[in-house]
């Protein structure tokens, strides 16, 4: 195979690639659209409102089990209060720090709203925060959690708890700021649920203090869940390649599965049962995250999934349970700890919550190689203080990384492209003959010392980190309304005016004209159309990923054009 077409197969790859790509999303978009239009005939439906059949049917079934002993009787049937298919909201407590406003719900406890109020919903709403988790409409991110067992009252996500406070504000010079739930049962039996929040931080404390007033010893497990819906993304108003695909789901990870991606269909399908002495379990977005880390305090803990209402607007619970029991003697009291992670997926904080909580910022199989890229890029960004040229600079640093190899496949095709008259001369020569052809051609590769493979190789290395470098440029939130320089105020979205595609592919037309042009007319005619294709693509690209092609694509044709005239210099004084 020469090497022209090489270049060909490997440009129709990136173009299968892209299609690839945006077929996967339209296909997303159809089966969330499918949700969606389910969801709404179930909120308007008169005969499923009035349904009290299907309510006691699936009073429980959002509520996971306790683990069971031998011991025990049946457990699930000793939850404080029944569960209410409609969500039912009591009152709100509102919770602002200087990055985040919660609010909790004393119905069940659970944590139904969260702004984040450093990102703001796009850079032309600057004032309006990204909302992450909601509890309203047909799009639901909440999280809940409880306590489970039997042989007691048991507070659950359903169970109304009273609360003293209504807003609470992050001070100055406060570290973190608090709220407290109380419910007690009919046993005497007292629960506190204390939410905190922390200055500067996504992690949220959530801890169950026990206080057993009861005649008997208490003996219960906790749990803590993710509810999700799976809707349709908002259209951005352009067709099929409006947006690229970026994964909506479950992931969980363990010491020995490592991280594992649970996604709607898999929740479908079967319900999740992991044992883990340690790890987290997640709902994901694009740039955005809420996942619950399990204490590592020698407990054991069961990772669940499970899926309610399949046959109307299907809700998906992915979260865990403890597995070994906590016993509290009659008159004595145990506090129960447990931490959340409610954010963006900015790779530092990750990194503090939990070791490997990092991994929801997902590079695919090339994360060896994206994840050292996006860490030169983060320090060169401290520096410049702008993520554009942050873009400029590592790019320039990878091709210098990767010099002598390119060097080796543009003296390559120097050579190839001085021989062009010559192998004009033999295809005029030998016709439609095409073994001969080749014979003859190689024996002027040999006679020239020309190896027509000899800038395979550099290419060929410098594809994983050309999409690595694409990942990293697709999944990193810092580049989320990142400002560039004139018309660019977000490195994540789309050039408005398209000026750096239409550039892109003229750098694209430059390169062509730098390189050997192939013999076979066809593959002219297809190698002279890639860069109007690309150019097609990549309209809709983030300005982010089109910048870094763009700048790779420059740098190509400069060091390509100084080694040609290198070696036509020394061919002249030869």
């Amino acid at each position: 195979m020469d090497f022209q077409r090489l270049i060909l197969f490997g440009a129709l790859g990136m173009v299968l690639l892209l299609l690839w790509q945006a077929w996967l999303e339209h296909e997303s978009g159809q089966q969330g659209a499918i949700a969606t239009s389910t969801q709404l005939a179930q909120s308007v439906s008169p005969s499923t409102a009035q349904s009290g059949a299907d309510t006691s049917a699936t009073a429980t079934d959002d509520v996971p089990r306790a683990p069971t002993t031998r011991q025990s009787p049946e457990p699930g049937a000793t939850t404080a209060v029944p569960v209410n298919q409609t969500l039912p909201s009591a009152q709100r407590i509102v919770v602002e720090t200087d990055i985040v406003r919660a609010e909790i719900d004393t119905n069940g406890g659970d944590l139904r709203y969260l702004e984040l109020l450093t990102y703001p919903v796009a850079v032309d709403q600057p004032d309006e925060p990204f909302v992450l988790l909601n509890d309203s409409g047909a799009d639901l991110f909440l999280i809940q959690g409880g306590l489970l067992g039997s042989g007691h009252e048991f507070p659950n996500h359903h169970t109304p708890f009273s609360t003293r406070e209504t807003n609470v504000r992050l001070a100055p010079g406060e570290d973190s700021v608090s709220v407290d739930l109380d419910w007690t049962s009919t046993e005497g039996v007292s629960y506190r649920k204390t939410f905190t929040f922390h200055r500067n931080s996504y992690y949220i404390d959530v801890t169950f203090s026990v206080d057993n007033q009861s005649a008997s010893d208490w003996s219960g497990y906790q749990y803590q869940q993710i509810l999700r819906t799976q809707i349709v993304e908002p259209s951005s108003g352009l067709g099929f390649f409006g947006r690229l695909p970026s994964y909506k789901g479950g992931a969980i990870f363990t010491p020995e599965d490592k991280y594992q991606k649970i996604d709607f269909e898999d929740m479908s399908e079967a319900n999740l049962a992991r044992a883990t002495p340690s790890g987290w379990v997640a709902m994901l977005q694009h740039y955005f995250v809420g996942a619950l880390l399990l204490q590592e305090d020698d407990a054991d803990y069961e990772f669940y999934s499970n899926v309610t209402q399949r046959d109307n607007a299907p809700r998906y619970l992915i979260g865990y349970k403890t597995t070994r029991s906590t016993s509290i003697p009659a008159g004595a009291t145990r506090t129960l700890g447990s931490r959340m992670y409610v954010g963006p997926k900015e790779t530092q904080r990750l990194i503090k919550a939990n070791a490997k909580l990092e991994l929801t910022v997902d590079y695919g199989w090339l994360t060896p190689v994206s994840s050292p890229l996006f860490w030169i890029m983060t320090y060169i960004q401290r520096v410049v203080n702008n993520w554009g040229v942050s873009i400029i600079l590592l790019t320039l640093l990878v091709k210098l990384v990767f010099f002598p190899l390119s060097a080796a496949s543009y003296k390559s095709m120097a050579r190839m492209k001085k021989m062009q008259p010559r192998m004009k001369t033999l295809k005029e020569r030998f016709g439609d003959d095409k073994q001969k052809f080749q014979q003859a051609m190689m024996e002027i590769y040999k006679k020239e010392k020309i190896n027509p493979l000899g800038g395979c190789l550099p290419i060929v290395i410098q594809i994983p980190v050309f999409i690595a470098l694409y990942w990293v440029l697709l999944e990193s939130v810092e580049l989320r309304q990142a400002p560039f320089a004139l018309w660019i105020e977000d490195l994540s979205l789309q050039d408005p005016y398209y000026v750096l595609p239409v550039l892109m592919g003229a750098s694209m037309f430059g390169q062509q004209l730098l390189n050997p042009a192939p013999m076979d007319p066809m593959q002219q005619k297809i190698m002279m159309a890639l860069p109007l294709v690309f150019t097609v693509f990549f309209l809709w690209f983030p300005s982010g990923l089109v910048l870094y092609w763009l700048v790779n694509n420059v740098l190509s044709i400069a060091q390509q054009w100084v080694i040609t005239r290198k070696i036509q210099a020394a061919d002249s004084k030869a």
